[in-house]
């Protein structure tokens, strides 16, 4: 008995390679099939290349990102084409990251006037206020080595003969704040020796991290705030993001006007809010 010509395998092979056909976008769409390779898209490839490698990319190189630029531009037009990027977060978070840098780029474009930095030193003062600084020298004892560390330290408040402990760390620091102190010996340590007094005598004893100490507080310098002048890159770079801020805050307030958003009503809120 003669078989249907539907069923026939190479009749099945074609229908299969036209459907893949259109589904690829080989019927109907000659726009989206031409690709045009301008000779700055090559110039920018290679000067890419140069600032990676530090080098001119040979022929054959080019040849290679140029191969892998017209990859990339094939994949990303049918990747749109096919609605990939629809409902993808990663996706989403990339362009809104790509619209954001942009508002940001154009709210700094202009070096700002000196007078504008001085006033935004001035405005935001507090910004630019160096802390407190402490050199002191300090004699260390061990609760790991001694039972009555902190009896000893007492008692070497008065008697010099007890040197303590080998530290770890240093046995004296200059200008240091109580936050880097802090960070050294514990905040314990920090908070006890920034209320102390400085003077020429032993004073404590004061716990850390380690152990007991007794401490000699040399030198306190006040906190003040630091001339523009010595902190006029910091400035600047916190001017440009403050401008950032505000474009990007302007921008989207701008948007955001344009739409008509719908919220649930609040019997739909609070099953959603409910809902396991």
């Amino acid at each position: 008995m003669r078989s249907s010509w539907y069923k026939d395998p190479l009749v099945a092979f074609f229908a299969v390679g036209f459907v893949m056909f259109v589904i690829a976008g080989g019927i109907g769409d000659d726009e989206q099939s031409n690709i045009e390779i301008r000779t700055q898209d090559i110039d920018r490839l290679a000067q890419q290349w140069s600032l990676q490698m530090r080098r001119e990319p040979s022929t054959r190189e080019l040849d290679g990102l140029v191969d892998q630029y017209l990859k990339e531009e094939i994949y990303y037009r049918e990747a749109l084409r096919l609605g990939l990027d629809e409902d993808d977060t990663i996706v989403r978070r990339r362009m809104l990251q790509k619209l954001t840098f942009l508002t940001e780029d154009l709210a700094v474009s202009d070096t700002p006037a000196r007078e504008v930095l001085e006033q935004y030193h001035r405005d935001n003062s507090e910004n630019y206020r160096q802390p407190e600084r402490y050199s002191f020298q300090h004699r260390y004892f061990s609760t790991d080595r001694r039972d009555n560390a902190e009896q000893l330290a007492q008692q070497a408040l008065t008697d010099q003969g007890l040197i303590g402990d080998p530290f770890m760390l240093q046995k004296q620091y200059a200008q240091r704040s109580e936050r880097e102190i802090g960070d050294l010996f514990g905040r314990e340590f920090a908070a006890g020796l920034a209320a102390l007094a400085p003077s020429q005598a032993w004073q404590g004893p004061l716990r850390s991290a380690y152990g007991w100490h007794v401490v000699q507080l040399s030198n306190a310098t006040d906190s003040r705030i630091i001339r523009f002048d010595k902190v006029q890159d910091r400035v600047l770079a916190d001017w440009q993001q403050a401008q950032r801020q505000a474009a990007n805050a302007e921008y989207y307030r701008s948007l955001r006007e344009r739409y008509q958003v719908q919220m649930p009503g609040p019997a739909v809120a609070e099953s959603l809010v409910s809902a396991p």
